[in-house]
């Protein structure tokens, strides 16, 4: 079956095609679609408003997620607001520093991120399944790796941040990789 990642975000797609490479999926890359206005409430509507108008743009089955950094000393906030936190054109610096600043105070520093993924195919099928990773966020960016808030975000269960973890390591604990997974054994069921 061939199969788009609905997003635009590079290194998204890398991660996505990673962990469903065992389905035997042919990725199609490089298709044009009009931005999708993220306006659901809750992560899985955005990953299904995604993935049904990549579908209906191409013609191809498609993947999309959404995923929400909730942090309890922010009331669960930036949950859905995740990648635009500190503004719709923020970059992932931007969105570290605004976290590191909201954050300079708290004792509690206990987050999670949750993704929703959804699988629409062109027949009208949807999938969806949702993983999560417990962490708490860093008083400053530590690793190299990873994008977006993983220089701040520690892994509950070893310390180290997403962004200290090495891609492969990372990809199988990942609340992406663990949503992706559960996807997974929807459709292999």
């Amino acid at each position: 079956m061939r199969v788009v990642v609905a997003s635009k975000n590079s290194d998204k797609i890398a991660e996505v095609e990673s962990v469903l490479g065992s389905l035997g999926f042919e990725f199609v890359r490089g298709l044009e679609w009009d931005d999708v206005d993220e306006t659901g409430d809750t992560l899985e509507e955005n990953a299904l408003l995604k993935a049904r108008a990549v579908v209906e743009s191409t013609g191809l089955a498609a993947v999309a997620d959404d995923t929400g950094l909730e942090v309890d000393a922010l009331n669960g906030a930036p949950g859905v607001f995740t990648a635009r936190f500190a503004g719709p054109e923020a970059t992932y610096a931007d969105n570290v520093a605004k976290m590191l600043h909201e954050m300079r105070d708290a004792t509690d520093r206990r987050a999670r991120f949750r993704t929703a993924v959804a699988f629409v195919t062109p027949e009208g099928v949807e999938s969806t399944a949702e993983g999560m990773l417990e962490g708490e966020i860093t008083t400053e960016p530590k690793g190299d790796g990873g994008f977006g808030y993983d220089p701040i975000f520690a892994v509950l269960a070893d310390g180290r941040t997403l962004a200290e973890m090495p891609e492969s390591e990372k990809n199988q604990i990942s609340h992406r990789a663990r949503a992706l997974k559960a996807l997974v054994a929807l459709l292999t069921d």
